[in-house]
């Protein structure tokens, strides 16, 4: 009977291990010698006209190269964003000539920290569990269309908390 219920015990560990195994895959793409990483956008409300989107990319060869843009059939325009905290105020700019990446460097785009991608001027919000084609283009690579999952950003640090930041995503358009 013992061993019954350790045989019992391992079975169900496994089921829910392998249950779990496609949630945890992160999506990843190839182009070339650059790896794309788990590209993902954060929900938005109605009304909002812009995106925070996020990925990680790695220039695993010899040479850099340089991602210089962004574009999607959900949004007017994309751009590469740089964003820094100035003293108490953040500051959000869109970087000229794109985002150069280094040979053996990865740049993780992340919420709050770094660079990120503006999905702006949006055709309808963009709800979690939604997935979004975004074609990526590279100067030496060239072109990759990856597909950013939608995630709840009130989950993500730095979501959206009041409708001051939704006014203030609604300035940031007009930069």
């Amino acid at each position: 009977m013992k061993h019954f219920f350790q045989n019992l015990a391992a079975l169900a560990i496994t089921s829910t291990l392998l249950a779990a195994a496609p949630l945890s895959q992160a999506h990843e793409y190839k182009l070339g010698q650059l790896e794309i990483g788990h590209p993902y956008a954060r929900a938005t409300v109605p009304g909002q006209p812009a995106a925070g989107a996020y990925l990680s990319i790695e220039n695993k060869g010899s040479t850099p190269d340089r991602l210089v843009s962004v574009s999607s059939p959900v949004a007017k325009s994309g751009e590469i964003h740089t964003m820094a905290m100035e003293g108490n105020v953040m500051k959000m700019r869109e970087l000229d000539g794109g985002l150069e990446v280094k040979p053996g460097q990865k740049i993780a785009m992340q919420p709050g920290n770094g660079y990120h991608i503006m999905l702006m001027g949006l055709s309808k919000p963009l709800q979690a569990g939604q997935k979004v084609p975004v074609t990526l283009t590279f100067e030496k690579a060239g072109k990759v269309e990856v597909t950013f999952n939608v995630e709840d950003g009130k989950a993500a640090a730095g979501g959206m908390k009041d409708m001051k930041d939704m006014k203030d995503m609604k300035d940031h358009m007009h930069h």
